[in-house]
């Protein structure tokens, strides 16, 4: 039994990977709603869709990888806002773990709790990869499909600045 539904959950990851799509740059934003940090759903098509938007994701909140890459974007969050940058986070924790998370480490922006997995597949990524994205006025204009923990802020400004904005 115990070898019939780990093969189950083997064949199910595989098939949800090989499912997805990519996004590649210059393509639409995806337009979906998502449950935030709070349990409450927000449209974050509409916001990709307005000015600047930076998503990344982290396959586990509150593990020690995920924490860097989180707190790396609190960190650079004056710098962020200043350019008029909106940040999403996204995993597949629950909300209730996603508030744990941004409250344990008091990150100023909002996570997502991906537990459907439907953020992931319009982004057409894995559940256990670490990406972020910059979308421009619904257009995504930079991908990073290996996102780093510590230095994901200085990832992202970097290529804010290689952008101009």
């Amino acid at each position: 039994m115990k070898h019939s539904l780990l093969l189950i959950m083997v064949l199910s990851l595989f098939s949800t990977h090989l499912s997805a799509t990519p996004l590649t740059v210059g393509s639409a934003a995806p337009q979906l709603v998502a449950i935030d940090h709070k349990g409450t759903s927000i449209d974050l098509g509409a916001s990709f869709n307005e000015g600047v938007t930076v998503v990344f994701f982290y396959p586990k909140a509150l593990t020690p990888g995920c924490t860097k890459q989180a707190c790396s974007l609190r960190d650079a969050w004056d710098l962020l806002k200043k350019r008029n940058v909106t940040v999403y986070g996204v995993s597949s924790d629950t909300a209730s773990t996603q508030e744990q998370f941004r409250n344990k480490h008091e990150l100023p922006f909002t996570l997502i709790a991906d537990t459907d997995k439907s953020v992931s597949q319009a982004f057409g990524r894995g559940r256990w990869s670490r990406q972020a994205y910059i979308f421009n006025d619904g257009i995504l204009v930079w991908l990073d499909l290996k996102a780093s923990t510590a230095k994901q802020a200085d990832d992202v400004l970097a290529a804010l600045d290689a952008l101009g904005i």
